[in-house]
C-alpha cells in the first residue's frame, strides 16, 4: 500500500483557486471504516457552495466530495471483501470528513453500497448521486404516466430525471435558459423543452397544458418553488430537489404562497445512502448497462483540472455531469 496519495483539498472557502492539489497521506483504517480507492466520483453543486464557504460547519482545510465509486483497498467489513466495487453518497462526506476529491477515501462502513458492474469507473461515477436524487424525487413527486414539469431542465439530476421519466411514459416538459442546450433535453427523454428566459414559464406550460402540470420537479430551488406551485394544476405535487439558486427561501409565506390542496414536498439523496440505496443503485446501473439509461456525461477531468472544473460547473457552461478520474 502506497503511503501518500494525491487529493484536491479546498484551503480555505473562496472560488475555485481554493482548490489545491496536495500529496496526502493515506489515511489508516480504523474501525468501521474502510479505505477505497477512488475510480471516479461526480462534481455537484454542493460541493460550490461548500467551497464557497457556504456550509456553517465545514473546516477547512478539507477534501471535498459527497459521492465516489471505486474499489475497497483495506476492508474493516468482512461483507465487503477487498476488491469490491462500492459507490458512497452523502453522510456528510466532503464535509465532515474527507470526501471523493482524492486518490483513496476512507469511508464509513455503512455508506458503502457494493455494485456488481462491467462499467467504466468514469461512467459509473456519473450515476450514484444524480440518478439517486433523480429517482428518489420523481418517487417523492409521484411522477407516473402523467404530465411532470422538471426545472433546470439541463442539470446532471435534470437530465437524468428525464430519461427516469421517459421510461415511465410520463410526458415530460423541462426548461432551459440556453437554446444551444436544447438537444441535450431531447436526447434525454423530454417530451417538450421550454426556453425560460428567467421569469416564469407559466405561458408556456399553459400553452401545452391548460390544466397545469400534474408535478413539477424543482431542481433551480429557492427562487422559484412560489412560482413553481402556481404552474401545477390543484391538487398537484411540486417537489423540491435541488438547490441552484440556493439554500433558503426568503419571506416564506406557506399559507399566502402554497394554492388550496397542492402539495409541496422535498427529496435529499441523504435519504439513499448506504444500504437504504444499494438496490436502486444497482437496478440504475444494470439499465445503463443494457442502453435502457444513457447518462450524460458533459466531462471527465483530473485532479489537476478541478480548480477549471468548479468554475465551469459555477458558469453552466455544461450539460449533464462532470466526472472527476483521480
Amino acid at each position: 500500500m502506497r503511503a501518500t496519495m494525491r487529493a484536491a483539498v479546498c484551503v480555505r472557502a473562496g472560488g475555485p483557486e481554493v482548490l489545491e492539489l496536495r500529496e496526502l497521506p493515506v489515511p489508516a483504517v480504523r474501525d468501521a471504516w474502510s479505505l477505497v480507492r477512488v475510480k471516479g466520483a461526480g462534481l455537484n453543486r454542493s460541493e460550490l457552495r461548500t467551497r464557497q464557504g457556504f456550509s456553517p460547519n465545514v473546516r477547512f482545510p478539507r477534501v471535498l466530495g459527497i459521492e465516489c465509486v471505486g474499489t475497497v483497498a483495506v476492508s474493516a467489513d468482512p461483507g465487503l471483501p477487498e476488491g469490491s466495487t462500492v459507490a458512497a453518497v452523502m453522510g456528510e462526506m466532503g464535509r465532515d470528513f474527507d470526501g471523493g476529491y482524492a486518490e483513496f477515501a476512507l469511508l464509513p462502513n455503512s455508506l458503502l453500497m457494493p455494485i456488481t458492474t462491467t462499467l467504466p469507473g468514469e461512467v459509473l461515477a456519473a450515476l450514484p448521486e444524480t440518478y439517486l436524487t433523480a429517482q428518489g424525487a420523481l418517487d417523492a413527486a409521484g411522477a407516473t404516466r402523467r404530465r411532470l414539469l422538471i426545472r433546470g431542465g439541463t442539470s446532471a439530476v435534470g437530465l437524468a430525471a428525464a430519461a427516469l421519466a421517459a421510461g415511465r411514459g410520463v410526458d415530460t416538459a423541462a426548461t432551459t435558459r440556453r437554446r444551444d442546450k436544447i438537444g441535450a433535453v431531447t436526447a434525454a427523454g423530454a417530451d417538450h423543452v421550454l426556453v425560460d428566459s428567467g421569469g416564469s414559464p407559466a405561458e408556456s406550460v399553459s400553452a401545452l397544458w391548460p390544466e397545469g402540470a400534474d408535478h413539477v420537479l424543482d431542481l433551480v430551488g429557492t427562487s422559484t418553488v412560489a412560482d413553481s406551485l402556481r404552474l401545477v394544476r390543484r391538487g398537484g405535487t411540486v417537489c423540491v430537489a435541488g438547490s441552484l439558486s440556493g439554500w433558503l427561501i426568503r419571506d416564506f409565506e406557506p399559507i399566502a404562497m402554497i394554492p388550496s390542496g397542492t402539495r409541496l414536498t422535498a427529496f435529499h439523496s441523504d435519504t439513499l445512502k448506504g444500504s437504504a440505496g444499494a438496490a436502486v443503485l444497482q437496478r440504475i446501473v444494470h439499465d445503463v448497462e443494457t442502453g435502457a439509461l444513457r447518462p450524460a456525461v458533459d466531462r471527465v477531468v483530473g485532479l489537476a483540472d478541478i480548480g477549471a472544473a468548479h468554475q465551469h460547473l459555477e458558469d453552466n457552461r455544461g450539460a449533464g455531469k462532470l466526472v472527476l478520474v483521480p
